[in-house]
């Protein structure tokens, strides 16, 4: 990793300002996170305008690095001439100005060792062609942010429900019966970040504890708020309720809709279904029982 001190940083800029024809640009755009350093640094050295915005062919590019080049090749399409401190070997487009070459990962003063994700979002943007700076993109940094934490809380143990247990046969009536609970949910496939969703049932036959259903909706939606496989994700949830409540027997089955393989890939529509049997429940009969209750 090739780190840039703030006296590289200077010494770079003064490179790159004595190549810019400043009589030319009119303004600045800096990409947005590592283009604004840049584009300040310029606007001092050769008395250019920053603007939030593209001001037709007059107006230079600025950002730290070429790494990819998929955010500067948006431009050069365009017409757009633009300048960066660095360039990469691999970089599908070469700035119209720039200073040093390298195919190492350069880390500049002005970050931290770990950028805010809202930094990261930012280039997402940028590698698919937008513009982060445009009037209904400004904010979608910080609105995604703020969204992974609530989607993704399965990864905080803080928020993991506590299972409130009940003795089976305090009131005088032992439940010994098979108890069916069924809804939906909403999980994260962990090869593409696409959801996956549908619908769980879930069914045990009590031993010596009992469970609040609503119990059981809080721990599914905790163990699937976090980037998942189906499989995985059914023999979680199954784990976490029978070490807690040890029943007579436990079963969920879980079908679920992937947008990874309907709106991508394959393009296809359909469910997979993923079950996992516990106890009484690997018996022949209580499987059976369980299939016609819910209806499969």
């Amino acid at each position: 990793m090739e780190e840039v001190t703030w006296k590289g940083f200077d010494i770079g800029i003064e490179n790159l300002a004595r190549i810019i024809p400043k009589d030319f640009y009119s303004h600045l755009y800096p990409i947005k996170r590592g283009g604004v350093p840049v584009a300040v640094a310029l606007s001092a050295k050769l008395g250019i305008k920053i603007s939030d915005r593209i001001l037709g062919q007059n107006t230079l590019v600025v950002d730290d690095i070429a790494d990819s080049g998929t955010t500067l090749f948006m431009f050069k399409e365009m017409g757009i001439a633009t300048a960066t401190l660095y360039k990469k070997p691999k970089s599908i487009t070469t700035p119209t100005y720039y200073i040093y070459e390298t195919d190492q990962w350069v880390k500049f003063p002005w970050e931290s060792d770990e950028a805010p994700a809202e930094d990261n979002i930012t280039r997402i943007l940028q590698s698919i062609g937008e513009d982060p700076l445009r009037e209904g993109l400004k904010d979608t940094p910080a609105r995604v942010s703020k969204m992974h934490r609530e989607i993704y809380k399965g990864y905080d143990p803080a928020q993991k429900p506590k299972i409130t247990v009940f003795p089976n046969g305090e009131d005088g009536v032992c439940i010994n019966q098979m108890v069916v609970d069924s809804g939906t949910y909403v999980s994260w496939c962990e090869h593409h970040m696409l959801p996956f969703f549908g619908h769980y049932h879930f069914a045990y036959i009590p031993n010596k504890s009992i469970v609040g259903l609503s119990k059981i909706a809080r721990i599914v939606d905790y163990h699937a708020s976090r980037l998942q496989v189906q499989e995985r994700l059914t023999a979680q949830i199954v784990n976490d309720l029978h070490d807690t409540l040890c029943p007579v027997g436990m079963a969920l089955q879980m079908r679920g809709r992937h947008l990874c393989k309907e709106i991508r890939g394959a393009k296809n529509n359909g469910e997979m279904v993923t079950t996992e049997l516990r106890g009484v429940f690997e018996e022949q009969q209580v499987r059976m029982e369980f299939l016609h209750i819910i209806g499969r």
